[in-house]
């Protein structure tokens, strides 16, 4: 169907009234949304208020932390806790004399790397490795538990000091 005057009367009356794009074609009928959008940009209709929004929520203020003497956080080492303890271990020499490098390396070698790797003395320990990619030593030194492992393993009454935090708050 075409826009005829009855068409474009009846549009820019319900245009005014506030009606969607959507509403007005439902009742112009044979025509889509987008065609009443453009029939209204040229005509220059375009100008009636925006539809209201939803206001934004305000956005609140953070509440200040309060601080509250708590206990330290770094405690020394316990003295009951076992050092982990790796000796300085030099890169293994293969068959050739060598230090293994990248090129050398295979699945049963460890991997942990020995030096800088700029230097031409770098190198990778090369001993077998134990069920991954390091040798005994060298997991125990790539693998060191987290800070809090160790704390509960001294002992530490971490669910006290949370309690307390939370009280001093």
């Amino acid at each position: 169907m075409g826009w005829n005057e009855e068409r474009v009367a009846l549009l820019r009356k319900l245009w005014a009234e506030g009606l969607s794009a959507s509403q007005i074609a439902k009742q112009l009928g044979g025509v889509t949304r987008n065609a009443v959008i453009g029939k209204v940009h040229r005509l220059g209709l375009a100008g009636r208020a925006t539809p209201s929004r939803p206001a934004k929520r305000p956005v609140r203020a953070a509440r200040p932390r309060v601080m509250s003497p708590t206990a330290p956080r770094l405690r020394p080492p316990s003295s009951h806790l076992p050092a982990v303890v790796i000796p300085d271990l030099e890169p293994m020499k293969l068959e050739d004399g060598k230090a293994a490098s990248v090129l050398t390396l295979n699945e049963s070698m460890c991997k942990y790397p020995i030096g800088d790797p700029t230097d031409v003395n770098f190198a990778f320990c090369g001993r077998g490795a134990s069920g991954g990619p390091y040798c005994a030593d060298h997991a125990r030194l790539a693998y060191q538990p987290s800070q809090a492992k160790k704390r509960r393993a001294a002992g530490a009454p971490d669910e006290l000091r949370r309690m307390m935090r939370l009280a001093a708050m």
